[in-house]
């Protein structure tokens, strides 16, 4: 196993995020969805986080990424979640005709730590989401 380190820790932190468009509704597209993934990987530097896998089905991306025990988690998909809605309805106008209001976003998502399962198998289900 690689461990991460910092000046007082050791440590492999691991999370499954899956993020989904207000109402289910499909509007994402490999063009959508690699901006969303642009938009991540700019933000993440600021909260400790890297991208280890990035994938999308019509109506929700999956992201698996690593952090460090100072991460605040919340603040971060706040952060990420308010960039990205406000930038993706701007450069994407047409995504607007698809959602009520000005969500983009759902509120809820879901965080999974990653020590149920290795890491590979994680990474192998989320590169073939979408795929039948």
């Amino acid at each position: 196993m690689d461990l991460d380190s910092n000046n007082h820790s050791v440590f492999s932190l691991n999370y499954h995020l899956i993020l989904v468009i207000k109402y289910r509704r499909k509007v994402i597209n490999d063009e959508i969805s690699n901006r969303l993934k642009e938009i991540f990987e700019y933000i993440q530097p600021n909260y400790n986080i890297t991208l280890q896998e990035w994938n999308h089905d019509c109506d929700h991306v999956h992201i698996l990424m690593k952090t460090q025990p100072n991460t605040d988690i919340s603040k971060f998909l706040n952060a990420y979640k308010s960039a990205s809605s406000r930038l993706i309805k701007k450069e994407f106008p047409i995504i607007r005709k698809s959602l009520w209001k000005e969500y983009f976003w759902s509120r809820s998502y879901c965080l999974l730590t990653t020590g149920g399962a290795p890491i590979d198998v994680i990474k192998k289900y989320i590169e073939t989401q979408g795929q039948k």
